[in-house]
């Protein structure tokens, strides 16, 4: 994932701007994730509930108690929150993000809702800075088409993996679509597929209620 730290926070940070509402050219892209207060806005925008289904997306990770979760690319909360609860007073939250302004942003949203199970981690652009073997479930929505050098970034994830872990990727069909990305952006779920099968991952789970987006969970082999 090595990439300039202005393309990193354009990126990565705040969920990796394919959160987008509605689909957008790069350009535009660009405008939006360079003013902190928008890319928030539109991130937490009620509509976007429709087609992200959070709720049933964090059901469908079958979440333990005492289980620790990364959610890479956290962005504004969005998920971490919800992460958070499901994770329950014994779990853990690791809100990963390489923007200063998001990191700001969601330890002042975390602090004002007294929420206690979620530590902010200001990661490097091509490492979440998490420790090894301290992860049970890495979460991974609409950022992973961003990383550049995936193939290490996986190195590192499976090294941060506790034994029996698991790592769930979201991200949007690789076809014309009313939300996400640019077209030339996107990364095909069967490239995913190939990507974690080279890195010793397998395909363990495929959720397939969301209209725009795959959701894979694989595990290591």
């Amino acid at each position: 994932m090595t990439r300039t730290l202005c393309a990193a926070t354009l990126f990565l940070a705040a969920g990796a701007g394919a959160q987008d509402q509605a689909a957008r050219t790069p350009q535009e892209m660009h405008g939006v994730h360079r003013d902190p207060k928008a890319y928030i806005a539109m991130l937490e925008d009620p509509a976007r509930d429709a087609y992200q289904k959070p709720e049933q997306v964090v059901a469908a990770l079958s979440l333990k108690p005492g289980e620790v979760i990364a959610d890479i690319g956290a962005g504004s909360g969005y998920f971490a929150l919800r992460l958070a609860g499901a994770a329950g007073e014994t779990g853990r939250v690791f809100a990963v993000d390489v923007s200063p302004d998001m990191i700001l942003h969601l330890n002042r949203r975390l602090r004002d809702a007294g929420i206690a199970n979620v530590r902010t981690i200001l990661a490097a652009a091509d490492d979440p800075l998490l420790p090894d073997a301290s992860v049970d479930v890495f979460f991974i929505c609409d950022t992973w088409h961003h990383i550049d050098e995936r193939p290490h970034y996986l190195t590192l994830l499976k090294r941060m993996l506790r034994p029996g872990g698991k790592i769930a990727i979201v991200d949007f069909h690789k076809r014309p679509l009313p939300f996400g990305p640019p077209l030339e952006m996107k990364i095909a779920r069967e490239e995913v597929i190939k990507e974690m099968d080279r890195a010793g991952l397998r395909l363990a789970t495929e959720h397939t209620f969301l209209p725009h987006q795959y959701f894979l969970v694989f595990r290591v082999k």
